[in-house]
């Protein structure tokens, strides 16, 4: 019983640390309180659900963090990578996923695998004996989010995460939109047009920003501050940032062309994206919202295109919790207070399925390693990986520690190498270049030990 590992959580970070450490040999019970105990967000009771984004970002590995990110994962024998990949989507060069088959995998193959039970339990302490990982993510449950509060003698630190809404593809009027991936990205012709595309022209636009910033909102709770991950911004907190915002950001109108208007540029662009293998629902990229239900339906029918759109689901908003992991995690991410204890994923503050699975990645692997009586070497900084523990574990200010993506900020400079834009893309190969030996070393040292 001693020997056996408890993982709290079987989102992304906890369903991957469960992974890594059976794989080592570590009997291990994955404690999830769905369905017994369900959440706003979620909708099934599966291991590894997406309830925001179906998407994992980049997976160029030579040019971008994350892609790098996809990379060590997939080269430690990650399940979340080796499940997207059995499941991807095209999407102009990135990596999308259809979302139930996807998580069903991850479910199935934690329930088949001969070291690993999974239990439908909520729990609500920080145990003080055996060995722990709390991968409870940005929805931590109340009684378990005070449980930390007391036994870390910190105010809990939290913002507010919204859900982006997602369309029935058949109810998109095609005359009006058109199929095409930003400067027709991608190898093939599935990824050069995976993206669809809703143009407006400058009244439009304009029309649509006064509609959104005017939409009920939905209103916090007393005592709740609504401090937002930047790179999850409700749309409509953007446009309230300036009327321009959101036509440099994720309705940017660079790079496409609409086949129906060839001569006309469009003023600004609504991309929707592929959301299941079908190609039957899509979600509109980069339109998180707290509107109101209502407010929703009204406003995204303002949209070319979406004027008779029927939605699979609308937006909301829910409470993300997360540590202040620079003052109260070590560099093997155990709870200084209590170091039979290590937390993972969101919870640890960094951003995204990606990143939280990572981590997950890295606690089962040190947790087994400590429970086999075996010690690690430091996981290399110049590897994603290393870069995101470092950052969390201590590279981060503790004052103004926020959640984070991985990116190439994070990663030591390499000597000699231009700065500046013109010299990026020299740059950032070598960041990978350095990053792929390092964490293959890395993987070879820890099977030695």
């Amino acid at each position: 019983m001693t020997d056996r590992l408890h993982i709290v959580g079987g989102g992304m970070a906890g369903s991957e640390a469960a992974w890594q450490a059976a794989q080592q040999g570590i009997d291990v019970v994955i404690h999830e309180m769905r369905p017994t105990v369900g959440t706003f967000a979620h909708q099934t009771g599966n291991l590894a659900e997406m309830v925001c984004s179906n998407s994992f970002r980049s997976d160029d590995d030579e040019q971008n963090a994350v892609g790098l990110l996809h990379w060590e994962m997939r080269a430690a024998g990650g399940l979340i990578m080796s499940a997207a990949d059995a499941h991807r989507l095209p999407a102009g060069g990135a990596l999308a996923v259809d979302r139930d088959p996807f998580a069903e995998t991850v479910t199935a193959r934690l329930h088949a695998h001969p070291r690993v039970s999974v239990t439908a339990e909520e729990v609500t302490e920080l145990p003080r004996d055996g060995h722990w990982i709390f991968a409870t993510g940005p929805l931590t449950s109340p009684a378990l989010g005070a449980a930390i509060q007391a036994e870390t003698g910190a105010e809990a630190l939290a913002f507010f995460d919204a859900i982006a809404p997602i369309v029935y593809a058949e109810t998109i009027d095609m005359s009006r939109a058109w199929m095409q991936s930003r400067y027709d990205k991608g190898e093939t012709e599935e990824e050069r047009t995976a993206y669809l595309n809703c143009p407006m022209d400058r009244d439009q636009y304009e029309a649509f920003i006064d509609a959104l910033l005017a939409a009920d909102k939905t209103e916090f709770h007393e005592g709740e501050t609504a401090t937002y991950f930047d790179g999850c911004l409700p749309i409509e907190v953007m446009a309230e940032r300036g009327r321009e915002t959101l036509r440099h950001g994720p309705m940017k109108p660079v790079g496409l062309t609409n086949p129906h208007q060839p001569d006309v540029k469009p003023h600004a662009v609504v991309q929707l994206r592929r959301d299941n293998a079908l190609g039957t629902l899509y979600n509109i990229v980069g339109f998180q919202t707290k509107m109101k239900y209502g407010a929703q339906t009204a406003v995204f029918k303002t949209i070319p295109g979406l004027e008779e759109a029927s939605f699979a689901r609308l937006g909301g908003i829910h409470r993300n919790t997360f540590l202040n992991s620079p003052t109260l995690l070590d560099a093997q991410m155990r709870l200084k207070s209590r170091p039979n204890i290590r937390f993972a994923g969101q919870i640890t503050g960094v951003e995204g399925y990606v990143e939280s699975a990572a981590m997950g990645l890295l606690a089962g692997r040190l947790a087994a390693a400590e429970i086999q009586g075996r010690t690690l070497p430091e996981v290399p900084q110049d590897s994603a990986m290393g870069a995101l523990i470092h950052h969390i574990t201590g590279g981060a200010e503790a004052k103004t520690f926020q959640p984070m993506n991985v990116n190439f900020g994070l990663f030591r400079p390499v000597d000699g190498l231009k700065g500046g834009r013109r010299g990026r893309k020299d740059r950032y190969k070598a960041y990978t270049d350095r990053a792929k030996e390092a964490w293959s070393a890395w993987l070879t040292e820890a099977e030695n030990k």
